[in-house]
């Protein structure tokens, strides 16, 4: 899918972050550090994660800048409602740089961390499957842990069976 309008992404980045937020929503803040391995990303660095390398990596990288990601550990927010502050002021903070695009700057190229050429439109691109990846892990991490999280498309895939059967 070629990305033309920066306000019709918008738009859709918009419900992408939806989705996410209504999954940050039901962690719990007493698992916040919670990892299924030792040395593996928590649940916290993977919400800082996104908000990081979206603002620091894609964001920078829009901009005609180069990457700044220094990586998601507790000291950049530590503890539920700081987590959250973060993840909010950085997607601020990239969508503004985001929405001072013009459609034409959607062809103009940009250098990826490594060395990679392409249009911003591709990167914009790259950056909504890194948000869906780190999403499904984060999906993954809360029902480990017995969290019911909520279904993306209004319906649960057993919903879906049901309603089928029917």
């Amino acid at each position: 899918m070629e990305i033309t309008s920066v306000s019709s992404f918008l738009l859709y980045y918009d419900k992408i972050r939806e989705r996410t937020n209504k999954l940050i929503r039901v962690i719990p803040p007493d698992k916040l550090d919670w990892a299924y391995l030792p040395g593996k990303f928590s649940i916290g660095d993977q919400v800082r994660h996104i908000a990081a390398i979206e603002r620091y990596m894609f964001a920078e990288t829009i901009a005609g800048r180069r990457s700044t990601y220094h990586g998601c550990s507790r000291q950049l927010a530590d503890g539920y409602e700081n987590v959250v502050s973060y993840f909010n002021e950085l997607h601020r903070q990239s969508l503004e740089i985001f929405s001072s695009l013009g459609d034409e700057d959607l062809q103009r190229k940009c250098t990826t961390p490594g060395n990679a050429e392409m249009p911003v439109w591709k990167w914009l691109r790259a950056m909504v499957e890194h948000e869906i990846h780190h999403r499904g892990e984060l999906y993954i991490y809360l029902n480990l842990l017995g969290v019911k999280t909520p279904p993306i498309f209004g319906l649960t895939a057993e919903e879906v069976e049901e309603m089928s059967r029917q």
